[in-house]
């Protein structure tokens, strides 16, 4: 891939997470003063010090009004991006750019959605009509093709695959429990998982992400400013955004057994980051857990696993909390939800939080490493959109 990146050029200096849940008692103005003023204080800026802004909402809102009106901006350029499930980490990577570019000074990137009143499980609008050769299945079935792929391809047994995403889900149940804004804050035994009513083909109703309510917001400047905002910045190291052609509906060779767009996507970010073993140089790593089995073929798609062993790995724990790279440690899409325009900067909230060493005790991974990683896809297996953010502490002179 062509592209150059900007690496330590942008720098994030504050940010601000709702909590996820069924907000039966706030609107989207609540969900976005909420965030946004969070992000604000965090920075020591406000309305008139943020030059842009950029709103990424998949339906829960139109144009850039929609962020304007609740939060009173006055001669304010605001842009309304989406990009299906990616389109929080869309609005970041836009808003990085135009720090970037020099056009501005200081920029917002915003996340919002309000599933809960909107009467859909999953993407919140209807999609287009198409030609009628789209396989007409749900998001679960379509994520359900990945598990007795890979199982057949790496010869395990339905037993042990259903092993292997019992414990991601336990996994991240676990994470999420120590999270208090968590849309789900409980652990959930091994047992109970794996005996979960099914809802397609392996996939129980815990092998799942929740669909919620939330929002969440970052506030940028370039990275020569960044310490008169914070003592603490984090710097962008890489963007890096794949959209598929959708030839893996069409190939007859495609095995369902990987995302092509997330392994490129990660390949592009570690060129532009510089990152050559990211299983021994991240932190922790936020994935896009909408299914376990996602997370499974992530694991070798971003180069975490060798092809054919993350299940080994899943069940070593190499992925916990204490294991060699934490993933999904504030409990991901899984226990943390899955409000679409705002999980992309809900990642990079806990890259935030850990880095900095503001995690709660109960799930901060030890010190040392100083780069995080962000994946946040949209789409289908054969037919996706994948973005990949690293994010560090320390800027390269």
């Amino acid at each position: 891939m062509a592209s150059t990146g900007i690496k330590d050029k942008v720098a994030i200096v504050g940010m601000g997470c709702t909590r996820f849940a069924e907000h039966w008692d706030k609107g989207v103005p609540e969900l976005l003063d909420e965030a946004v003023g969070q992000a604000w204080a965090s920075s020591g800026t406000d309305r008139d010090v943020v030059d842009a802004y950029w709103l990424g909402t998949m339906g829960s809102g139109f144009s850039g009004i929609t962020l304007a009106e609740p939060l009173a901006l006055s001669g304010k350029p605001v842009t309304r991006v989406e990009n299906f499930c990616a389109t929080g980490s869309e609005a970041f990577r836009n808003a990085c750019y135009a720090v970037a570019s020099g056009a501005y000074d200081v920029v917002m990137a915003v996340g919002v959605e309000k599933l809960k009143d909107s009467g859909f499980s999953g993407l919140a609008i209807p999609s287009p009509d198409g030609d009628g050769t789209e396989p007409e299945l749900s998001g679960p079935a379509m994520f359900s093709l990945l598990a007795p792929a890979y199982r057949a391809k790496h010869g395990l047994s339905a037993e042990r695959m259903k092993d292997v995403l019992t414990r991601i889900a336990w996994k991240n149940h676990h994470n999420g429990a120590r999270n208090p804004l968590a849309q789900y804050r409980k652990e959930i035994p091994e047992a109970k998982i794996a005996a979960s009513p099914a809802v397609a083909g392996q996939l129980g109703v815990l092998d799942c992400s929740g669909v919620s309510d939330g929002a969440a917001a970052a506030v940028l400047v370039r990275a020569e400013d960044a310490y008169r905002y914070t003592d603490r910045p984090l710097f962008v190291k890489a963007l890096s955004l794949v959209a598929g052609n959708g030839s893996g509906l069409r190939d007859p060779g495609y095995d369902f057994t990987t995302l092509p767009e997330a392994a490129e996507s990660a390949a592009d970010a570690y060129r532009q980051a510089g990152v050559t073993e990211p299983r021994a140089e991240l932190a922790l790593a936020e994935v896009h857990d909408c299914f376990t089995p996602t997370e499974l073929v992530l694991m070798e798609d971003l180069g975490f696993a060798e092809r054919g062993k993350a299940w080994r790995d899943v069940l070593d724990g190499v992925f916990d909390l204490d294991g060699d790279l934490p993933v999904n440690t504030d409990g991901g899409l899984k226990s943390f939800g899955h409000p679409i325009g705002a999980s992309g900067l809900r990642m990079l909230f806990e890259c935030w939080l850990q880095l900095r060493g503001e995690a709660p005790p109960e799930r901060r991974i030890p010190g040392g490493r100083t780069l995080a990683l962000t994946h946040n896809l949209g789409g289908q297996p054969g037919r996706c959109v994948s973005f990949v953010s690293i994010v560090g502490t320390e800027q390269e002179r």
